[in-house]
């Protein structure tokens, strides 16, 4: 394990992850859409993955390679895969692994639109149970013969309910479940997903992670916690050599490339120099969510609060065993009745 701290791995990643050419501190972004190879051989190798390397830029390319790469360092995964946004990210992966009669477990705390495509899920014959995944007996009393997957967020957006990611990875462990897990609102170094077990990562680096509204992008990591040769939706093509490798692969084939939902190298490059300061941008904005939590706690036009970091939470305690270095940047609060939210913005 690295003595060094959160940012300096961060500022030296990209040159030392991605060597980039001509002694560079960054990689450089590549616009190139086509590939060249100096023989017919070459390509078909890339094409049947007997080789790694950039064929169409759909699939892949250097910006995106390099971004990746950090991504998964950050994760401390396996392999990463970045999309156009964080929703094509969850949606490509979902489609690349289940299929029609697979039951998920899904939190019934969900971002408004993870939620809207979990709905849509069930239009195409996957059976879904929205669950209170703050309590363990919730989900595994859910638990099917058809079940294949658990799905959290680590902090539900808006109303900040706390997943128990502690006794959801033991559940998936225990019953060959893959565990995807939404690390958006308390990412790296607040939260690593991997040590509650999670099998996929999934983030949107629109948010923290980039920083500066200024691109979109999504991520789905694997931890390479989860033997995907127990998993049945694997299909023959994308049983590569490396057993670790077989779902990733089959994201990549089937929701990249199939579905389209490329990351742009322009938004590569911009998302992989913001994560440079995303330590510090984490820890000031945690600080700023407690402060601004603590003084609305005590509004006189506030009912509630609703933030980890606040003793009163219902999950505080399970918050602060998850996220020892901060509770998140997102606080939602209610009004007392009567008070006009126009107004009081």
């Amino acid at each position: 394990m690295s003595k060094e701290g959160f940012t300096t791995q961060r500022v030296h990643a990209d040159r030392r992850l991605n060597s980039p050419e001509h002694g560079g501190v960054h990689s450089s972004t590549s616009n190139s859409v086509l590939f060249e190879f100096k023989d017919a051989q070459g390509i078909i190798d890339a094409f049947q993955g007997k080789k790694a390397a950039h064929v169409y830029s759909r699939s892949s390319s250097p910006s995106v390679a390099a971004l990746q790469n950090m991504v998964t360092d950050m994760e401390q995964g396996l392999a990463s895969l970045c999309f156009a946004t964080g929703m094509s990210a969850i949606s490509s992966a979902l489609l690349a692994l289940v299929k029609s009669g697979d039951h998920l477990i899904v939190s019934q705390y969900l971002f408004g639109n993870t939620r809207s495509f979990f709905s849509s899920l069930l239009d195409l014959g996957i059976e879904i149970d929205f669950v209170d995944v703050s309590n363990i007996d919730d989900v595994a009393n859910t638990r099917r013969d058809n079940t294949v997957a658990v799905y959290t967020e680590t902090v539900a957006n808006p109303v900040t309910q706390v997943a128990d990611l502690s006794g959801i990875g033991e559940f998936c462990e225990k019953h060959d479940l893959l565990f995807m897990v939404d690390n958006t609102m308390t990412p790296p170094p607040l939260l690593i997903a991997k040590s509650w077990k999670a099998s996929l990562v999934f983030t949107s680096l629109t948010k923290y992670v980039g920083g500066h509204g200024n691109a979109l992008g999504g991520a789905v990591i694997d931890t390479g916690l989860f033997d995907w040769t127990r998993f049945a939706n694997i299909k023959p093509a994308y049983q590569v050599a490396d057993t670790a490798q077989w779902g990733i692969t089959q994201i990549k084939k089937r929701g990249l490339r199939d579905l389209g939902g490329t990351l742009s190298p322009e938004a590569a490059s911009q998302i992989s120099i913001g994560m440079e300061t995303m330590g510090l941008r984490m820890a000031k904005a945690c600080e700023n969510a407690l402060s601004l939590a603590s003084f609305l706690d005590n509004h006189d036009k506030i009912k509630h609060v609703y933030y980890p970091g606040l003793k009163a939470h219902p999950q505080h305690t399970v918050a602060s065993q998850q996220m020892p270095k901060g509770y998140g940047a997102i606080l939602s609060i209610e009004l007392v009745n009567g008070a006009d939210p126009v107004a009081f913005y």
